[in-house]
């Protein structure tokens, strides 16, 4: 058998048109599936070390344990009795600052309750520490 050469207009050639289509279809899937939905997040203000000597106004901490248990200032409170808390302590005190300090092990829904509760307070600045 006798192999005929090809010349340069006879080459094999492949044709890209189904390879396109399939491009565009995985390309018009990626874009339908994308959900293009902006997420709400809580702005986070760290504390930032004092290193100055004057005194100042004495924050209001409270913390959370991992069991969902609240502290105001080292007294246990329920979640929904910290505002009057805070309103007693604005009163007796001149503060604006508020350290939330949850536990590692702590879940997002109370530490998420417990920020709404102090966020009804527009004056305060609220800070999460560690």
């Amino acid at each position: 058998m006798r192999r005929r050469k090809l010349s340069a207009e006879q080459e094999a050639q492949v044709d890209m048109t189904p390879m396109l289509d399939i491009v565009f279809i995985l390309l018009i899937f990626f874009i339908v599936t994308t959900s293009f939905i902006k997420e709400e997040g809580i702005l986070v203000n760290r504390p930032k070390m004092n290193k100055s000597n004057s005194p100042s106004a004495p924050a209001m901490l409270i913390q959370i344990s991992e069991s969902g248990v609240t502290t105001f200032n080292g007294d246990l409170v329920d979640i929904e009795r910290i505002p009057a808390r805070i309103e007693n302590f604005i009163a007796t005190n001149q503060s604006n600052s508020v350290i939330v300090i949850p536990n590692f092990d702590t879940s997002h829904n109370d530490v998420v309750q417990v920020l709404d509760q102090v966020r009804q307070f527009s004056q305060l600045t609220i800070s999460i520490g560690k």
